[in-house]
């Protein structure tokens, strides 16, 4: 019963965290935090989903890799964002 709470606040801060960046990518638009924002979102949709899949599901495994995924973008985003310094500082 607590565990479906407990998604759901989780979902809620991952979206919050999404919302601060997508604000700054708006500003910005830089690339950085508009992989962030999506790297957020799609953590939401993964609390979502853990918190209506029965803790006894086969399926419960395929959430970590929608969660592999997310922190492998986050790492491409940084990679990405120190690629493109080094690109425009000429060296």
């Amino acid at each position: 019963m607590i565990n479906p709470l407990i998604n759901g606040a989780a979902a809620m801060a991952w979206l919050a965290c999404a919302m601060f960046f997508l604000r700054f990518w708006k500003q910005s638009r830089d690339r950085l935090f508009g992989f962030f924002a999506l790297t957020f979102t799609l953590l939401a949709g993964n609390a979502v989903a853990g918190g209506l899949l029965d803790v006894d599901d086969e399926r419960r495994h395929y959430i970590y890799v929608v969660r592999l995924f997310a922190f492998l973008l986050i790492i491409y985003a940084i990679w990405d964002k120190n690629r493109a310094g080094r690109r425009a500082s000429g060296g």
